[in-house]
C-alpha cells in the first residue's frame, strides 16, 4: 500500500476527523496510519516536526500537514457531492481561531494554570460564537439538505464543545438548532464511517487501506 499517499491520523482529533471525512467523501485511496499523540512515530516527525495530525505524505514526496489543506487536496481529486461550493472560509477561520481558543480553555482549563481560566466565561464565549449558526441553520445543514465542506470543518469542534458537558449543552433551548445539527452529525454515515477504530501504527507496521467500504459497520 506504500505507493498510495500516507495519512497519519489520530481518531479523536477534530482536525484529523475533518481531513478523513474529506478523503472519504472524495473516495481517494490512502494508507491510514493511526497514531496516539503521546507516542508519535519517528516516521511522522521526520515529515512534520511540529507533531500534529493530520499529516499527508504524497508519493512524490510532498507533505501536507494542515487539515484544511488535506481537505482541499482530497476534494481537488474528486468532489462528487460539490462540497467546495459550500465552503465559508471566513466562518471556518473564525472557528479555527476564536472558537478553538475558548473551547480549549473551557474543556481543558487545567492546561492553562497561568491564565486563571474562568470556565463559565470561556463557555459563554463559545456560545456567543455559536449563536449566529443558530439563526443560520434553517435547514438540516449549513449547506442545505446535506452536509458539505463548512459543516464538516466546524462540527468536530462543536462535538468537542458538547462533550465537555453533554447534559448542559443538550438542554440549551437557545441553541436548539445547533444541538440538533451536532446530534445529526453524530449519526451521519459519513462521520460514522471515518470513526472506525484501527490498530495503532508502529514505525513500519499496521497500515490500513482507507477509506473503508461504505457498508462497513462501526466498531
Amino acid at each position: 500500500m506504500t505507493e498510495r499517499p500516507q495519512l497519519y491520523s489520530f481518531r479523536r482529533c477534530p482536525y484529523a476527523m475533518r481531513a478523513r471525512m474529506a478523503v472519504a467523501v472524495a473516495e481517494v485511496p490512502v494508507v491510514l496510519r493511526e497514531i496516539v499523540l503521546r507516542d508519535k512515530p519517528e516516521a511522522m516527525l521526520a515529515l512534520s516536526p511540529k507533531g500534529t495530525v493530520p499529516v499527508l505524505h504524497l508519493p512524490g514526496g510532498d507533505v501536507i500537514d494542515e487539515s484544511r489543506a488535506v481537505m482541499d487536496w482530497a476534494l481537488a481529486q474528486n468532489d462528487p457531492l460539490n462540497w467546495r461550493q459550500h465552503k465559508d472560509d471566513a466562518l471556518i477561520d473564525l472557528f479555527d481561531t476564536d472558537f478553538k481558543h475558548h473551547l480549549d480553555r473551557y474543556k481543558y482549563a487545567t492546561r492553562y494554570p497561568e491564565e486563571a481560566v474562568d470556565v463559565t466565561e470561556q463557555r459563554a464565549h463559545c456560545v456567543r460564537l455559536l449563536a449566529p449558526l443558530e439563526a443560520r441553520l434553517t435547514e438540516a445543514w449549513l449547506g442545505g439538505a446535506a452536509p458539505a465542506y463548512t459543516d464538516v470543518a466546524l462540527l468536530p469542534f462543536v462535538r468537542q464543545f458538547r462533550i465537555a458537558d453533554i447534559a448542559w449543552f443538550d438542554a440549551q433551548l437557545d441553541l436548539a438548532n445547533v444541538r440538533d445539527w451536532a446530534l445529526r452529525f453524530l449519526d451521519w454515515p459519513g462521520f460514522v464511517r471515518v470513526m472506525q477504530k484501527y490498530p495503532l501504527y508502529l514505525d513500519g507496521e499496521q497500515e490500513h487501506a482507507f477509506p473503508p467500504p461504505t457498508e462497513a459497520p462501526p466498531t
